[in-house]
């Protein structure tokens, strides 16, 4: 059962990024079994969990396997130690050149000869090979039994409607609760199956768009980190009281860094601009204001508190402590020939600090050798911060034989 305050655990989007992801729970996962010993096993410590884009591949994942969570964290381990793109998106030539090589054809020719040709590419690459991924690394069936055992109270994933121009958070839960709205945000109740797993991991552009119906009408859904303007949000409306929140990129870059003017940017390092304001902005955005909120309700008396519906939220936030994109740079040459051909014809190429477009490849190298440093860097930077995941859950204080410390808003430092 899940023990008092109720923890949530939000992964946010980022593509291939959120193998950083599983090193980070991988390393908490560890740390938990050295604190607590037999009694870590098989309990499952979020009872919410909540994802976003590839973090919501991640969340299910481990809410599908809420009653074994050290087992579903070793799962995700494996699946993105042996990684290949192959497994998410078609990379051999014939599916580059049917989507890819087309997509890039009507951009840069024009609509009137790819009507002619009736050629209507849907995305930059065709993603079908990860319904199959899915449906091994995320058995959704599980779920109702997971909410009946008591091993979760509630999940949630998010997309954003192309239709509507809505962002829709999708939510299942134990027990009911009352859907919320907010402007140009709303959450739907029910169970969430692969096409919402699908639709929230298609980064725009690049993976075609799924079908879901939402309040009643059918709509054409893309990645859940476009307009999503308060990622803590679904977290916080499905009852928790604090947030473990993983991130998939550098939230602050560190003062005083200079880089090198190269000219001007090639439609590569545009895109890559696009998706860093996509996937990283709102989230450290949120925190912040989060925060800002903490401090504030910290300066009002309890009497004046009694009469908000807000309340302090303990929060650890875990994000990359180097640049995604150095390290992308490194293993541009892992990536399937075909695709670094299409890559190259957007101006993603060379090496090294030579490197040019890696923050989008960053999102797309689906590869061992990158998926491998991403999550060496996760376990890393959480085992840095050793001191500070041991004190948010209690287990400081579990592993000395004393009782789990009493909830407290806590304002932890960024990486």
């Amino acid at each position: 059962m899940q023990a008092t305050p109720l923890t949530a655990l939000v992964l946010s989007g980022g593509g291939a990024r959120a193998a950083y992801q599983v090193g980070v729970l991988r390393a908490i996962s560890r740390m938990r079994r050295q604190a607590l010993g037999p009694a870590a096993w098989p309990s499952n410590p979020f009872g919410v969990i909540c994802g976003t884009s590839a973090g919501a591949l991640n969340a299910m994942a481990l809410a599908a396997h809420a009653d074994r969570y050290d087992e579903a964290v070793e799962r995700l381990v494996r699946v993105w130690d042996n990684f290949s793109a192959e497994q998410v998106y078609r990379a051999d030539s014939l599916g580059v050149i049917r989507s890819g090589a087309q997509w890039l054809t009507m951009v840069s020719v024009g609509w009137v000869i790819a009507r002619w040709r009736r050629a209507r590419p849907k995305s930059l690459l065709d993603n079908s090979p990860l319904q199959a991924l899915l449906e091994k690394l995320v058995p959704l069936d599980r779920l109702p039994s997971m909410f009946e055992q008591g091993h979760l109270h509630a999940v949630a994933v998010t997309a954003s409607s192309y239709t509507t121009g809505e962002h829709c958070t999708f939510y299942d839960s134990a027990a009911p609760i009352a859907p919320w709205q907010r402007s140009q945000r709303l959450a739907l109740p029910g169970p969430i199956t692969q096409a919402h797993l699908l639709a929230s991991s298609a980064i725009p552009f690049v993976f075609p768009a799924t079908a879901l119906s939402a309040s009643g009408q059918s709509g054409w859904f893309g990645d859940g980190s476009m307009r999503q303007t308060a990622p803590l949000s679904p977290a916080i409306h499905l009852g928790a009281q604090r947030l473990l929140v993983i991130g998939a990129g550098r939230l602050h870059e560190p003062a005083g860094r200079v880089v090198a003017d190269a000219g001007y940017p090639n439609l590569a390092q545009i895109a890559g601009h696009a998706m860093s304001s996509i996937f990283l902005d709102a989230l450290a955005v949120d925190v912040e204001r989060m925060r800002r909120i903490n401090r504030t309700l910290a300066l009002l008396p309890p009497s004046v508190l009694a009469d908000t519906p807000l309340r302090q939220l303990e929060a650890l936030v875990i994000a990359p402590t180097q640049r995604l994109d150095d390290i992308a740079a490194r293993h541009l040459g892992a990536l399937p020939a075909p695709v670094r051909a299409l890559l190259r014809g957007v101006g993603v190429g060379g090496s090294g600090e030579q490197a040019r477009g890696a923050a989008l490849a960053s999102y797309l190298l689906f590869e061992a050798p990158y998926t491998r440093e991403l999550m060496s860097l996760g376990e890393a930077d959480t085992e840095a911060r050793r001191a500070e995941v041991l004190r948010f859950f209690g287990w400081d204080r579990a592993a000395a034989g004393q009782p789990a410390a009493a909830h407290r808003a806590l304002d932890l430092a960024l990486p």
